[in-house]
């Protein structure tokens, strides 16, 4: 059963879980379970998804039940009317804040604009040694991004070299076995927090919000934040 974390009589909003692909794709051909069939069959009702959530990643879904809603929603993300923000557990110790301004490219080759602006919530020194280095250390920040890229935040903190623990394509593998052998974690710790819009029928303010999931509690938990 799906968290719903929000519901009207025009849009859905729930908190996916790590490792759900929204809806079926080709590159992924092992899912057997996608967020939108399984959110359709739990409310018997039409949806759409109105922006998208990478498979690894948790957090905030919107969907619309109708199509002139879906179609007024993925405009103002486009038009960047849609305030987000992100949870992400990153390696080594981030600066206090920080703004991101790093051209991406499409799978075409063509360079997007992309900017991520982010501030360092936690710190943590962990007593375990890593490579070289006598202790590990990992930031936990707030990240809000002004445009919507694919990837974005996991190539913005890859570039930066502050990688999101657990991401495979674009972090760091030995954190990544690190933490698979020492803690069995494998989640990419990355968390789609809060959505905040003008609603597209009723022109009021909507702000959602949706609390981390299990796998990103424990790695909080050790990290004692």
């Amino acid at each position: 059963m799906l968290e719903i974390v929000y519901q009207d009589d025009h849009l859905i909003a729930i908190n996916k879980p790590h490792g759900l692909l929204v809806h079926r794709s080709s590159i992924a051909n092992d899912a057997k379970e996608f967020a939108l069939q399984l959110l359709r069959d739990q409310v018997n009702r039409h949806v759409s998804p109105v922006h998208r959530l990478d498979r690894k990643t948790g957090g905030l879904l919107l969907f619309a039940f109708e199509k002139d809603v879906e179609t007024a929603m993925q405009q103002k993300f486009m038009n960047g009317e849609v305030q987000k923000k992100y949870l992400a557990v990153l390696r080594g110790y981030a600066p206090d804040q920080m703004a991101i301004d790093y051209p991406l490219a499409k799978e075409n080759g063509t360079i997007q604009e992309a900017f991520t602006a982010f501030v360092t919530l936690k710190r943590a020194e962990l007593d375990i040694a890593f490579g070289k280095h006598p202790t590990s250390r990992y930031s936990l920040v707030e990240a809000s991004p002004t445009t919507g890229r694919m990837h974005q935040l996991r190539k913005h903190f890859a570039h930066i070299f502050y990688p999101i623990i657990g991401d495979r394509k674009h972090g760091c593998n030995k954190q990544n076995k690190f933490f698979k052998e020492t803690w069995d974690m494998t989640t990419m710790l990355l968390h789609a927090s809060e959505l905040t819009f003008l609603h597209p029928v009723t022109g009021k303010q909507v702000q959602l919000k949706a609390s981390v999931q299990t796998e990103f509690l424990r790695v909080m938990d050790l990290m004692k934040w």
